[in-house]
């Protein structure tokens, strides 16, 4: 990771979604760094939190177990914090198609509860969003830069689209100091494994250790991954730069691999193990993308990010870390 000096320290942190994957490895770092951290998450099952997450650094910050969609709490929490990092949402594409007004909830409606509770309780903030590739859609072109037009394939994406405007138009608007990253797959240790709600890669890392073969949809489709390290350094880079305020950058990873490819490096970083070829069920291949990967030269360009980590050491460190810690995921 990048050395921050004293740009936190001291500095009052606020971080939604906080015990999940992204925002535990956030905290993680501010607090290294410093910062008085708080961190808000619902703990519901489904979206990812874990408090085995913060297991060693829990008595340096705070918790505060809340939903983004109560308006109430958000009025309170964002109080007399510098930054807000705003990772809190529902992820899973198919769930987002199974259940779309949950996701409208948690995607768009909370995301104008907690920017109200800003303007009205505390302007002066600085905000960095976690927005996602997947408002791209189907892309037009490789790799997709943030000119590339905007076509979400499902509710998530839709959603997540709303949720990242309302950040850019109360920017515009109200001066609230917002930025958006644009997240292709991240990995990385606490992401999520149980189940492909987050991404499909924690599943195959499960089965992986657990000695059972996993299953490799389409196989052709090309991919970037961003280590969740090189994500933090992009947070925390966003939040601590002027010149990003009011501006959009995606994220990316050091190469593009198609899943084939992947599953056959994943096999060599462990040593062993197996997957299946499978064709795509209907209503998955309906809202496949395709091969995506993202152009970064925008964030390289302004602040200075590049990932740092290669694909292979992510994944060997992504297997370490469960290799350990598997039965707190599971």
């Amino acid at each position: 990771m990048s050395d921050f000096g004293n740009l936190y320290f001291k500095k009052s942190i606020l971080i939604t979604g906080g015990v999940g994957f992204i925002g535990s490895n956030l905290a993680r770092k501010l607090v290294e760094l410093g910062a008085h951290v708080t961190l808000v998450d619902s703990l519901i099952p489904e979206y990812g939190g874990n408090l085995f997450n913060i297991d060693g650094i829990e008595d340096k910050l705070h918790v505060n177990i809340a939903d983004v969609r109560d308006e109430h709490s958000m009025r309170y929490l964002v109080q007399g914090q510098d930054y807000l990092f705003n990772l809190a949402g529902q992820t899973s594409h198919m769930d987002s198609m199974h259940d779309p007004l949950t996701d409208l909830e948690i995607n768009a409606k909370a995301q104008l509860f907690i920017l109200e509770a800003c303007r009205k309780f505390n302007p002066a903030i600085k905000i960095v969003f976690a927005s996602t590739r997947q408002i791209y859609g189907k892309p037009d072109y490789l790799p997709v830069d943030e000119k590339h037009r905007l076509s979400p394939v499902d509710i998530n994406g839709v959603n997540k689209l709303a949720g990242e405007w309302y950040h850019l138009l109360y920017n515009q608007v109200y001066g609230i100091r917002t930025s958006v990253l644009r997240l292709t797959n991240t990995i990385g240790p606490r992401m999520r494994v149980k189940d492909a709600r987050q991404t499909f890669l924690g599943i195959w890392i499960k089965l992986l250790i657990e000695g059972k073969p996993f299953e490799v949809w389409g196989g052709d489709q090309l991919r970037d991954f961003t280590y969740v390290d090189d994500a933090v350094d992009a947070f925390l880079m966003a939040a601590s730069n002027n010149d990003a305020i009011g501006k959009v950058f995606n994220l990316g990873g050091d190469c593009a691999i198609s899943l084939k490819q992947l599953a056959d490096l994943l096999l060599e970083v462990n040593g062993s193990g197996e997957y299946a070829i499978r064709e795509f069920e209907k209503d998955r291949k309906k809202i496949d993308i395709g091969d995506f990967y993202s152009d970064y030269s925008l964030i390289r360009t302004m602040l200075g990010w590049a990932p740092k980590t290669t694909l292979r050491n992510a994944l060997k460190d992504t297997l370490e870390y469960y290799r350990r810690y598997i039965d707190k995921y599971i």
